[in-house]
Order: structure tokens, then C-alpha cells, then sequence
């Protein structure tokens, strides 16, 4: 058969010449739905540079922002299934079905799932003129304030309201909440004391506790962080909200339909990235911890996904949310 036939014949088949072997061959996109700065941005970035070696191309990050990270998340679901733009996500993919009447892209149909990336407690923080000291002092503040109490989220669907959610919840109060367009806007404002709380990722706020900018308050895993500077700060469990529990993970997505080849090269650059000892001793110094379970796996990532979506549409619903 000479080359012109096999290019026919590869091509009726629905292959290029070159097929899927030589991927990568130009830059990877990973697309973070939220704005730039914020924790989603920079474990993307970290995840971005680990990756370059494995796939041996670089990777660029891009920042789509807004609705919750919906407006990003839905691009990566229209764009071309050839491995060439992905999605790094958080919590946030399975809570939106939850938290928005309309999506243009479903989960997890849209997606193919390469893996989790790594999971990280948040830390309920305040303005730094807060009068409480400890959570129980901060406890008696908000009965006594109730709703004139303000609680900053970075936006409806984000890690920060989900957290809210459930904090209100286990306080059986309804605080003030003020959403804004991601988290550096919502931790300026609440460093300079124009809002009172937040649950904000270990990711961002560890940095601004060390540097006594803001209060922390407690922990929302179910242990400790390992970091000497947070060892003394106690989970909200130990703090009497039995059965707190709120862990933020990201995980890695491409678009329905990519080949099954270019998912595999994908899965085993994500498994490599995460060995790196660079990534993972960042990753460590935030509070983060590396996933190395069965969730690493595409199937066991999306089974874990869907078993997330079950427990937050409870959440959701019990807090009285109304979808938007």
C-alpha cells in the first residue's frame, strides 16, 4: 500500500496520518474558571509546571472567571476534544448542577475525568479588629449579633460559600452574606475589616494568618492542619460543630469525547506531575495534601465526583439556597 492509500485509509478510519501518537504536540491549556490569584489559580499554576516535563510541551494557564467558575468550566465543555484544553477544577463541579437552575454543560457528561489532584481543608478566618479571640468567644459574638454579622464567600458555587453554607447550618444562624467576584477581592476587603468571616482554602489564608492580617477561628477537616504555625489552631469538630467536615479537592477534566489515547498520555502526565518533589513540598507548605488514592484514577475520580454531587445537593437543600 503506498502512502497515499494508507493516509485515505487512516483517515476513513478517523485518523490523521500522525493519529494521537505524537501527542502533545504544541501547548497544553489548562483553563481555571475562577479569577487569577485566588487558590484554584495557584495550585493550577504548580500543576501547570509539573506537568510541562511529563508531557514535554509547555503549559499555559487561563483564567476564565465568573458565575461561580460556570462561565469556564462551560468553555472547556464546547472546546474541541483533542486533549489541547482542560479544566482544573474544585468542589465547585459538583455543587453548581445544585446551585444553578440552567448550566449549558452537565456532569458528568460533559467531561472526561483524568484524575483528583489533591484535597485541602479550609479555615474559618475573620477581620483582624475582631473582638473574639477563640471560636468560642467568636460563637457568643455571632448570637449576640446575628444577622448584622457579615460572611464573605468568593461567589455563588465556590469553596468559600459552600463552606458558609454549612458553617450557618451547624450555627442554626442566617448571617449577612456578601459574594464577591472571587477570593482576593473578598480577603482584601475582609484584611481591611469591611466584612467580619470567611471559610477560606488553607491555600490562601495560611499566608495571611502567619502575618496576623486576619483571625483564625478553626479548621473544617476533620484533623489539624500539619503546619507548625496552625498546629494550635483546633478543627471546628474539636470546637463542639460535631461532624464538621468540609475539604476542598481539584481535580483535572478534559472535554466529552476526547480519545481514549490522548486520556491515557493525560492521566499518566497527571500521575507523574504529582510525584514531583517540588509540587508536592508547595503543595505541603499550603496545607495541601497530594492525592495517591484510587481517586487518581478516571473512574474512581468520577465516582467520587458523583458521590460528592449526592452530598452537597443535601447541603444545599437543607440550607434553604435557592438555586440561581
Amino acid at each position: 500500500m503506498n502512502l497515499k492509500k494508507l493516509a485515505l485509509t487512516l483517515a476513513l478510519a478517523g485518523f490523521s496520518v500522525t493519529g494521537h501518537a505524537a501527542f502533545p504536540e504544541k501547548a497544553v491549556t489548562l483553563v481555571v474558571p475562577f479569577a487569577a490569584g485566588g487558590p484554584s489559580d495557584k495550585i493550577a499554576r504548580d500543576v501547570a509546571e509539573a506537568l510541562r516535563e511529563p508531557l514535554g510541551q509547555a503549559v499555559i494557564v487561563e483564567n476564565v472567571s465568573g458565575a461561580g467558575g460556570t462561565i469556564g468550566t462551560a468553555k472547556v465543555a464546547r472546546t474541541a476534544a483533542d486533549g489541547y484544553t482542560l479544566l482544573v477544577h474544585h468542589i465547585g463541579m459538583a455543587t453548581a448542577p445544585s446551585l444553578y437552575k440552567q448550566l449549558s454543560y452537565q456532569v458528568p457528561d460533559s467531561f472526561e475525568f483524568l484524575g483528583l489532584i489533591n484535597e485541602a481543608p479550609s479555615t474559618l478566618i475573620g477581620r483582624p479588629s475582631l473582638a473574639a479571640n477563640s471560636f468560642d468567644e467568636l460563637r457568643q459574638w455571632i448570637n449576640e449579633n446575628k444577622d448584622k454579622v457579615n460572611l464573605a464567600n468568593a461567589g455563588v458555587g465556590s469553596a468559600s460559600h459552600l463552606c458558609g453554607l454549612m458553617l450557618q447550618e451547624a450555627l442554626k444562624v442566617n448571617m449577612t452574606t456578601i459574594a464577591y467576584k472571587g477570593t482576593a477581592p473578598a480577603m482584601i476587603d475582609l484584611m481591611g475589616g469591611q466584612v467580619d468571616l470567611m471559610c477560606e482554602q488553607a491555600t490562601n489564608a495560611v499566608t495571611q494568618i502567619e502575618a496576623k492580617k486576619v483571625k483564625s477561628y478553626g479548621v473544617t477537616s476533620t484533623q489539624r492542619l500539619k503546619l507548625p504555625s496552625m498546629a494550635a489552631v483546633p478543627t471546628l469538630t474539636e470546637s463542639g460543630l460535631t461532624g464538621f467536615n468540609v475539604t476542598v479537592w481539584h481535580g483535572l477534566y478534559a472535554p466529552r469525547n476526547t480519545p481514549p489515547e490522548v486520556l491515557a498520555k493525560l492521566n499518566a502526565a497527571l500521575r507523574s506531575a504529582l510525584k514531583n518533589p517540588q509540587l508536592i513540598q508547595r503543595e505541603e507548605a499550603l496545607g495541601l495534601s497530594i492525592i495517591n488514592d484510587d481517586r487518581l484514577d478516571p473512574a474512581g475520580h468520577k465516582k467520587y465526583v458523583t458521590n460528592e454531587m449526592a452530598r452537597w445537593s443535601k447541603v444545599i437543600q437543607d440550607s434553604g439556597q435557592q438555586p440561581n
